[in-house]
């Protein structure tokens, strides 16, 4: 039996209110109690000098695009896995908007069959909540849970039937799903491809106001409240969606909300040379908005970090910016701009505070088995360098595409090593 000992890291376990330096031993895949049980199960053993490192549950993004199947020429299952080993992350969801749309068991079983036979990390597929994403009628939910999915959105699309809305959130509730969504009014937002405001009005670009967002946010929690199920808002962006989701939270109501890093990296002013790598669902906002999202993540309302890594082709990104797709990859830049945006720069949150947000807080709304290095736990760990300085450089990136803003940035702090079941998938 193959055996790892880490030693001499600041062992961060937020699952189990554990921060010290200390060693982590790992034999068969799993975290176990001592040195001693490897040495009796007369194990082989690896030792990894971790001084100076954070050693954290592995990391979990709940918010990613794989693409596959259908869109193989913006990322694959086996390269958005890379990507994530490269950014620290040991387990990903996936989202629903692939072609054929993951509306139905056999594709869930295709995402699953092809995660497991190419995917370095865990890759967990969540199923839509209308058919084809059309927001016209009702996946069959029940079905897509004994598939195997951990949560259904229509992520990439807002369902704008409040009375269909309901009816997912009441089946969701029996099969015991999560209920992630894509907050969108699609009167409201209209034509829009970025932030209604100041440079929109400059440019001359169709505007999204705040308002387009913050109408389903509110629509959200009327219904998790009536409905007595847990809603997931995701990639929130406005300070009235903060403001509502705090009121909310606070009354006991079963709501959350994440935030993706460029929604505090970078304010809409970043469009005003029309760089579509800029251009985003949702758009970027005001820096009262960003100012809003980092009291949010400091109080506890916004409890998930993510990346909403959305990857496209150079081809795709290279037209006029009203024609370009929305979003960007995220995997390998995220966990290192939060570090330096939020512990560094702003000082919102301490570094186990980050890393719980990464690991117990998804994992807790999602039930899944991940986030923690109790002993008999899986043994995903993620190394950590906090004090590391890096350039971002796009050309040597994991991902199959390079649809990044971030390219040249200079940041402190990134994962040096990611280990998933006992192995080590990447190192820096």
């Amino acid at each position: 039996m193959s055996a790892t000992i880490i030693r001499n890291g600041r062992v961060i376990d937020p699952a189990n209110k554990r921060d010290e330096i200390a060693d982590l031993c790992i034999a068969g895949g799993k975290i176990v109690a001592s040195k001693s049980k490897i040495r009796n199960q007369k194990s082989e053993s690896e030792e990894i000098d971790a001084k100076g490192l954070i050693v954290a549950p592995g990391l979990l993004d709940m918010h990613v695009h794989l693409r596959e199947p259908g869109f193989s020429h913006k990322e694959t299952i086996e390269s958005g896995a890379h990507a994530a080993a490269a950014g620290g992350f040991t387990t990903v969801v996936c989202m629903p908007n692939t072609a054929p749309v993951a509306d139905n068991p056999s594709t869930i079983a295709w995402i699953r069959d092809r995660a497991a036979a190419v995917a370095c990390v865990n890759v967990l597929p969540t199923g839509a909540i209308s058919k084809n994403l059309a927001g016209e009628e009702l996946a069959p939910i029940g079905s897509l849970a004994q598939a195997g999915v951990i949560a259904i959105t229509d992520d990439g699309h807002c369902i704008q039937n409040h009375e269909l809305m309901r009816r997912a959130v009441e089946y969701a509730r029996m099969v015991d799903l999560p209920v992630l969504d894509h907050c969108q009014d699609y009167n409201l937002v209209g034509n829009g491809v970025v932030h209604e405001g100041y440079w929109s009005t400059l440019l001359g670009l169709p505007g999204w106001p705040a308002a387009g967002e913050e109408v389903m946010v509110m629509r959200n929690i009327l219904l998790a409240e009536l409905c007595n199920h847990h809603i997931h808002c995701q990639h929130l962006t406005t300070a009235g969606s903060v403001r509502l989701l705090r009121e909310a939270r606070t009354r006991g109501v079963k709501i959350s909300g994440e935030v993706c890093p460029h929604h505090i990296a970078l304010t809409e002013e970043a469009i005003q040379n029309f760089d579509t790598h800029y251009k985003m669902n949702p758009p970027l906002r005001s820096q009262e908005d960003v100012d809003a999202l980092l009291e949010g993540i400091a109080d506890g309302t916004l409890s998930v970090l993510c990346s909403d890594h959305a990857p496209h082709a150079d081809f795709e990104k290279e037209v006029e910016f009203d024609a370009a797709p929305f979003g960007i990859i995220g995997l390998e830049t995220e966990l290192g701009l939060f570090i330096d945006l939020l512990v560094n720069k702003h000082g919102k949150i301490d570094i186990a505070r980050l890393i719980e947000m990464y690991t117990v807080e998804p994992a807790r709304l999602l039930k899944i088995d991940a986030g923690t290095l109790s002993a008999g736990a899986r043994a995903d760990v993620t190394l950590i360098d906090p004090e590391l300085e890096w350039t971002i450089r796009i050309d040597q990136f994991q991902s199959a595409s390079r649809n990044s803003p971030f390219d040249g940035w200079k940041l402190k702090g990134r994962a040096v090593r990611t280990i998933v079941g006992g192995k080590t998938v990447w190192n820096l």
